[in-house]
Formats: C-alpha cells, sequence, structure tokens
C-alpha cells in the first residue's frame, strides 16, 4: 500500500493540470569559459583571467600586469612564446616551464603614450597544451587626455599650379575641469592661413587651417603653435606638413640600362604626369641612339603618359657617350623634358638572362634552411619631411 501511494505521488508530479504528462527536462551543463581548461592527461593551461581592464588612465601612463596561470594537467606544461599584437605592448620574461599544480605568469606591459579614447591591445600565447596551443590575452580601458587635438597632425598634399585653398580642421577638447583659454595660432610658413573658432567656451575650440597659394615646390614642414592658459600642456603643437606637387611629374628621373652589350632587347619606360589645371599633351619623342625607338602612350587624357624607350639586342653605350631621350610637352614651364641615360656600373642581369641554379650533388646534403622569424617585422614610423 504504501508502495504504490509513493508512486502515485511520484507521478502526480509528472501529470499536468489537464492529466497529461509532462516530460522532465534533464539538466543541462553551462558551456566552459574559454579561460578554463578541463583537467586531464598532458599538460593543460588554465587563466586566471584572459582579459585585463585597466580603467582610466592618463596619456602616457605604463600599463603593468601580469596575466597568472596553473597547470592542471599531468605533465610539465611549457609557454614557448608569448607575441604582443604591436609595439606598444610588451612582455617580460614569462615562466616558460610550470609542473603539474603549479602556477606561473606572464607580464605584460602597455605604454598609452600617442592613444586616445577606448584601447585594447591583444597579446598570443603559444604552449603545448594539446587542446589550447594558441591563447589570446587582452588588456583594455581608456586612455585620457586633459586636452583632445583631433587629427594630432595634418597633411596638405596640393599641385604647384593650383589656386584652389584647401582646408583641415583640427579640433581642440578640453577635458579638464576648469576652463580652457587659447591664444592666436602661429605659423612661420605664409603658406597657411589660421583661424581659430569657439565651439563652446572654455570646452571645445576649432583650428582651420587653410593653404595659400601660390606654393614653392617640395616638402614644408610648418607646426601650428597655440599657447593655454593651463600647465599641462602649456603649449599645443599641431605637426603640419606640405608636400607641393611639381606641375609636370617625370617618375624616374633618369634610366639606367646594363653595362656592356645587351644580350637581348632592353625596353625601359618612364611616366609623365600632369598635375595642374590644365590638360597636358606630349609630342615629338625621341633620342639620339642609332637603332633605337621611342613611343608615347597616354594612360589618362591630358594628365598620365607613358613614353617607352626600346635598344636593340646587342647595342652597348660607349663611356663617353651621353644619350638623352626627349620629348615636348604643352606646358609652358616645361616645353621639353629629358631623360638621361645611365651606363650601369656593375653587370645587370636582366630576368630573360638568368639561368637555373646549379643542384647541388645528391652526396652532398642540402644546406639548412633560414632560421625563422620569432616575431613578424614591424614597420618603423617614416621620418619627419624636411623642412624647406
Amino acid at each position: 500500500m504504501k508502495l504504490t501511494m509513493v508512486l502515485l505521488w511520484g507521478l502526480s508530479g509528472l501529470l499536468g493540470a489537464d492529466g497529461a504528462v509532462v516530460p522532465v527536462r534533464q539538466a543541462v551543463a553551462p558551456p566552459a569559459s574559454p579561460a578554463t581548461a578541463v583537467p586531464g592527461p598532458g599538460p593543460r593551461i588554465r587563466f586566471a583571467e584572459t582579459v585585463h581592464d585597466f580603467g582610466k588612465i592618463e596619456v602616457g601612463t605604463v600599463v603593468k600586469h601580469d596575466f597568472v596561470f596553473t597547470n592542471i594537467g599531468t605533465a610539465v606544461l611549457e609557454i614557448t612564446e608569448v607575441r604582443p599584437g604591436c609595439g606598444c605592448t610588451t612582455t617580460g620574461t614569462w615562466d616558460r616551464r610550470v609542473e603539474p599544480g603549479q602556477t606561473g605568469k606572464i607580464p605584460l606591459q602597455f605604454n598609452s603614450s600617442g592613444f586616445s579614447g577606448t584601447i585594447g591591445k591583444n597579446m598570443t600565447v603559444f604552449c603545448n597544451d594539446p587542446e589550447r596551443a594558441t591563447l589570446f590575452l587582452q588588456v583594455r580601458g581608456t586612455v585620457w587626455r586633459p586636452i583632445e587635438i583631433t587629427p594630432p597632425s595634418l597633411y596638405f598634399s596640393v599641385a604647384g599650379e593650383t589656386a584652389t585653398n584647401e582646408t583641415r580642421v583640427v579640433r581642440i577638447i578640453n577635458n579638464l575641469d576648469e576652463p580652457l583659454t587659447l591664444s592666436d595660432p602661429a605659423c612661420t610658413n605664409q603658406s597657411l592661413g589660421l583661424e581659430l573658432r569657439t565651439v563652446t567656451e572654455g570646452k571645445e575650440y576649432e583650428l582651420r587651417v587653410t593653404t595659400r597659394p601660390p606654393f614653392s615646390t617640395g616638402h614644408v614642414q610648418a607646426p601650428v603653435t597655440l599657447s593655454t592658459s593651463v600647465t599641462n600642456p602649456a603649449v599645443i603643437t599641431i605637426p603640419t606638413y606640405v608636400y607641393v606637387q611639381p606641375a609636370v611629374q617625370v617618375v624616374p628621373s633618369h634610366i639606367t640600362i646594363p653595362s656592356g652589350q645587351l644580350a637581348a632587347s632592353f625596353k625601359p619606360a618612364i611616366t609623365i604626369r600632369g598635375t595642374g589645371t590644365n590638360t597636358l599633351s606630349l609630342s615629338d619623342p625621341a633620342i639620339d641612339l642609332e637603332g633605337a625607338t621611342v613611343t608615347v602612350r597616354e594612360i589618362q587624357p591630358g594628365k598620365v603618359f607613358t613614353v617607352q624607350l626600346s635598344l636593340p639586342a646587342g647595342f652597348q653605350l660607349q663611356p663617353t657617350q651621353k644619350a638623352v631621350l626627349s620629348v615636348k610637352t604643352s606646358h609652358p614651364r616645361f616645353p621639353v623634358i629629358t631623360v638621361p641615360l645611365i651606363q650601369s656600373q656593375r653587370p645587370l642581369v636582366l630576368p630573360s638572362q638568368r639561368t637555373p641554379a646549379a643542384v647541388a650533388p645528391r652526396s652532398q646534403p642540402p644546406p639548412p634552411p633560414p632560421p625563422l622569424l620569432a616575431r613578424p617585422l614591424e614597420f618603423q614610423t617614416p621620418p619627419p619631411m624636411p623642412t624647406e
């Protein structure tokens, strides 16, 4: 009797209001967090955290943080490489071998100089965990500037003959509690017009920089400065660069031909580009060399041309011989363009003259491969353009 009542009571929990049987749902375990690893045979890595939020810092602050991990496996865990995502993020000496049950750390350092706003920097970790050979760590947060300048520098590229003014706008925002006042902007280059406008008194300003023709050809570096009413920074400097293109560009400026007699025909080319407001035309291409020919092809009507030189096989430029390619233009300042030919001092091997590399005898072992780079190459910031 008691057994019957227990069975009826258990079944009553499976019956709905209308008497229908309601299926019982089995509990499902939540998915494992990416920061965790399931213990098992071999090395297993588990990080206490994979993301470190450094909050709000002032620009120039260096953030340092140790990412702690544990070997929850049964074999020695080896951290083979730690690769930061960019040059602003570096790593110190990390624990390379960690015994089962022990912990290690990977120190990370982020330099906030030159950054502003929300930042996220990644780092890749390589280890011998068979389940998680590659992991990603991140530091993130907000870099705060007392005075925010957007963009931090200006770059103009103008044609030497243009009569059109070009304007760039720089926003200056005060993030301090105290109001900010700015002096009139100053610049040593008279080709730049400067105007400071107030958007919100004491909080936001607009600096308008305008190019004013005529220009002199070349690169010009002309920083714009403003004095402030605060001590950090007392002076705002906005690097400004102006590149004035020549009215007619010729690339390359000379033609280099191989030394000695040419084993095959040689067909170098130059590009002539008009950057002015008027259309450009070329005519009468010429070169005073026996067997040589010159042709002109218009790539972009009135703007871009290709001048093709063809030298025959067997041609050789003598040491005292001077050769110049010439072509007439419709530009009044550049009626004739000349491009000199220069003899190479060392033999120049053309693709058609290259021979396959000799195969080493089988008795000799092949040379070892070059060592792999542990980290990708990083490009350096180009140096500032020279001042005119």
